[in-house]
């Protein structure tokens, strides 16, 4: 028999494995080439919207004044959000007939909640029904805070599928999955529907990675090297086998890409991948085999070491290493609501210098 061709190594995964590929860009000629490697998703954030204004910037150069002439009333701040809905409704366009083909399950556009709310649950709530009105394949965006969790049951609850940010820690992962259990039981028990809701759990591996490299420089730790680019995998793979055996009706998507494992040892997962468009054009151009890695343990002497040498690394792999009060206060958490809420400041600046331009 002869191999059957594939455009590339991402189209293999999506065409022979469960495990879906979503691009980590709202840039429209990204997601184009996504597509057309099998892609069913996209996202979209303050960094996200920066990196596509630099990169498309001949393209918005103009819109973004007509924008503010439309809204002559409109902040700064509402210029901003404004930029970031109309890239967002653009890319969902682009992703609607996968979205009508596979009944909502996929096909939608992920769009971030401000990063600045993540204490303030009503208010990521009120945003989050803004947001899904905009499109009808919207997927919502909200941290895993404290009062993330309470947004993300109440969103669910509407009916609103949600992709759970600014998470690296399987209690984070498993305080969403109930979040979201909670959520839909109580529409279920009201006879509304969620036959088409596609909600996910992001967990940002590589940026678990990144924490415990701090974490070593801080506090002058010296572990074997090559235990640091497991640990994300390590949460990631638990997490899995968590919500498979308790039958949680929502999908992990590992973001965060540092390297290869960050998508390679989840291939044959029901689970989706979220890298941007460089990591897939490096993973296409690689020869990483397309073969079911998601239930091939870590190493473990790798998890002991980390076990050991590392208490976030405990906090982050065992399932009661933090309660939902402590979710604000961990490393990985600060630095990533950090860099979220500067890039919304950045965007913010952007609008403002070209509202006043005389």
């Amino acid at each position: 028999m002869h191999k059957t061709a594939y455009k590339s190594t991402l189209h293999e995964m999506t065409q022979t494995t469960p495990t879906k590929l979503w691009n980590d860009s709202c840039s429209i000629e990204e997601l184009t080439y996504s597509l057309g490697h099998g892609a069913v998703g996209a996202t979209c954030n303050p960094v996200i919207v920066l990196t596509v204004l630099k990169q498309e910037w001949d393209t918005w150069k103009n819109r973004i004044p007509q924008i503010i002439k439309e809204n002559p009333d409109a902040s700064e701040d509402d210029i901003a959000w404004k930029l970031i809905e109309e890239m967002s409704v653009k890319a969902a366009a682009l992703l609607r007939p996968v979205f009508d083909r596979e009944k909502g399950k996929n096909g939608r556009l992920s769009i971030q909640t401000d990063p600045r709310l993540y204490r303030d649950a009503d208010r990521i709530l009120r945003q989050a029904q803004h947001f899904n009105g905009l499109a009808p394949n919207m997927i919502v965006k909200i941290p895993v805070t404290k009062a993330g969790i309470t947004a993300i049951e109440a969103a669910t609850y509407l009916g609103i599928s949600i992709n759970a940010t600014v998470s690296f820690t399987l209690p984070q992962a498993v305080a969403v999955a109930e979040a979201v259990e909670r959520g839909l039981s109580r529409r279920e028990k009201e006879g509304k529907d969620i036959s088409t809701m596609g909600p996910v759990c992001t967990l940002m591996v590589g940026r678990l990675d990144d924490w415990l490299k701090v974490v070593t420089e801080k506090e002058n730790i010296i572990p074997n090297p090559e235990i640091l680019d497991w640990a994300g995998v390590a949460v990631m793979k638990k997490a899995y086998r968590i919500y498979t055996e308790r039958g949680y009706r929502l999908r992990l998507l590992s973001a965060a890409f540092r390297n290869h494992r960050h998508w390679s040892e989840f291939i044959g997962g029901n689970v989706v991948i979220s890298p941007p468009c460089l990591w897939q054009k490096r993973y296409n151009a690689s020869d990483v085999t397309v073969e079911n890695r998601i239930d091939k343990p870590v190493d473990p002497e790798i998890i002991a070491e980390l076990e050991k040498k590392y208490v976030d690394f405990r906090r982050a792999y065992q399932e009661n290493g933090m309660k939902a009060e402590e979710f604000d206060d961990f490393g990985a958490t600060i630095r990533t609501l950090r860099q979220f809420i500067q890039a919304t400041t950045d965007l913010i600046a952007l609008v403002r210098d070209l509202m006043l331009i005389k």
